[in-house]
């Protein structure tokens, strides 16, 4: 297959460094091979492309000729892309193994193909620079890359021979295509390699390749055991690769096309599991739990097209904890018939800050109002914090008003305080770098309690005991004494 290999990600800059997070979050002991990935979880932002609810996207009009085109005469059936061992005890495996390591895990050169589209690359000598945490195991053990074959084992005309990093510490992740290590050079090869930081959403630009077809990072988009098959884990949060025979095009969030089939797919295409089909849910014809639980994030977070292969292969990870004798049918329940292809492009509408308001906007001293955020669209996974802040000191509201996941507005409270004239200050809301502002008005308070001290002034002596205060309440407002009863007057 066609690829071209990603240039260095110019301009990245100002890692996170989440020490004490991430170190929390590291195996015992590194470098491991398919550990558990660090959290927080899911790996990318919430709102990144992997992480994004599709369930209420629109479809494509050209949903069914898509999928007729992946049928290809006949009925797909899908089919998990991974598993354990071939056999007991093999050196070839399903899936793909991935590698977890620290930031003390030394920097590889690696030697690239296309060495003028890949991270890790000094562009005047066109070689490779330390910049890959490719462990020592993944030179003489099994198991470390794609195919299984240890890193000496020139597979590269035989498989795609990934080899995928996860820097547990700093959140980093790094995906190598088609490597070889050469024992006489002590020196590792490569058809191209991708850096990510698992802490933003950078997207290769237009054009580009990563270690995959589509320009995508591998990593994110595998179906997990850690996550399938720990009742713990209530839901998958992240859409998974797949592949197609063919494609055309590519289409957001997608960078790079690897054919010009007509009739197929875009390299970036998302599918998404019907919800009903004949009047019944598709996800429920397994009765295995992790079955369903990754036919339920297909649902709600689809498929994405990022390379080219075997129509309807659902990607995964290595783990010899997988059971192909119950994944096998389970998936093969379902067909490409049973999906739809969502609108190609689409991306979610972005969420800013459409208004703050409070009601009412004037309020006499020691009341409260409710005040209103409102986005223009729903919340993102995880909902919106929205900061607030008050000018004038007239009020005072929260530090924040958190906007559910789903939802397009929150309320908060306005608390008044107690001026002694009219005060109008400005109610602040920012979100996503946008501030809207509007104005919040307090009246005096005439009825507003007043304490009056009846204590002696002078206070009291270095070294006495003072005496409890003794205050009187009354209102602000004049009280005349009671006359005599013969000089009240009647009234009328």
């Amino acid at each position: 297959m066609f690829r071209v290999a990603a240039r260095w990600l110019t301009g990245v800059a100002g890692f996170l460094l989440l020490a004490s997070t991430a170190f929390a979050q590291c195996p015992a002991a590194l470098p491991v091979q398919g550990a558990a990935p660090p959290g927080p979880l899911p790996l990318f932002p919430a709102d990144n492309w992997w992480n994004t609810d599709i369930s209420a996207a629109p479809v494509d009009p050209a949903s069914a000729n898509y999928i007729a085109f992946i049928n290809n005469g006949g009925t797909r059936k899908l089919h998990p892309d991974f598993g354990g061992e071939e056999s007991p005890g093999s050196t070839a495996i399903y899936g793909f193994p991935y590698a977890v390591v620290d930031g003390t895990q030394a920097k590889q050169a690696v030697t690239f193909d296309y060495w003028d589209e890949s991270d890790g690359v000094d562009y005047n000598t066109t070689l490779g620079v330390p910049f890959y945490p490719i462990p020592t195991q993944a030179i003489t053990q099994a198991h470390w890359i794609e195919g299984g074959a240890r890193g000496t084992v020139d597979d590269r005309s035989d498989s795609d021979r990934h080899l995928l990093i996860i820097d547990c510490e700093n959140r980093r992740l790094y995906e190598l295509y088609n490597v070889w290590y050469s024992q006489a050079e002590a020196r590792w090869y490569g058809g191209s390699g991708a850096y990510f930081d698992l802490t933003r959403n950078d997207r290769r630009p237009e054009g580009w390749t990563s270690a995959d077809a589509a320009g995508l990072a591998i990593f994110p988009g595998l179906v997990r055991y850690d996550e399938a098959a720990d009742p713990a884990v209530s839901e998958i949060r992240h859409a998974f690769r797949v592949t197609v025979r063919a494609s055309n095009g590519h289409v957001y969030p997608a960078s790079h096309t690897a054919g010009s089939t007509s009739g197929a797919l875009p390299m970036g295409a998302r599918l998404r599991l019907k919800s009903s089909v004949n009047g019944a849910d598709p996800a429920l014809r397994t009765s295995d739990p992790a079955a369903r639980k990754i036919f339920r994030a297909m649902q709600k977070y689809g498929l994405i097209v990022a390379d080219n292969g075997s129509d309807m292969y659902i990607s995964g990870t290595f783990d010899v904890r997988w059971n192909n004798d119950v994944l096998n049918p389970a998936f093969g329940t379902l067909t490409a018939n049973d999906f739809e292809v969502v609108k190609l492009g689409w991306k979610p509408t972005a969420v800013a800050l459409s208004a703050v308001s409070a009601n009412p906007s004037t309020v006499p001293g020691g009341q409260t109002a409710t005040g209103t955020v409102t986005l223009t669209a729903p919340a993102p996974a995880g909902g919106a914090t929205v900061t607030l802040s008050g000018a004038g000191g007239a009020f005072s509201v929260p530090a924040s008003v958190q906007v559910p996941a789903g939802a397009s507005r929150a309320e908060f409270t306005i608390t008044a305080g107690y001026p002694t004239v009219s005060a109008a200050g400005t109610l602040s809301a920012t979100y996503a770098g946008v501030t809207r502002t509007t104005v919040f008005t307090v009246n005096p308070n005439r009825g507003k309690p007043m304490v009056c001290d009846l204590r002696e002034p002078g206070g009291v002596a270095t070294g006495a005991t003072a005496a409890p205060a003794v205050r009187a309440i009354r209102n602000q407002r004049a009280v005349r004494p009671p006359q005599p009863a013969h000089t009240r007057s009647r009234a009328k």
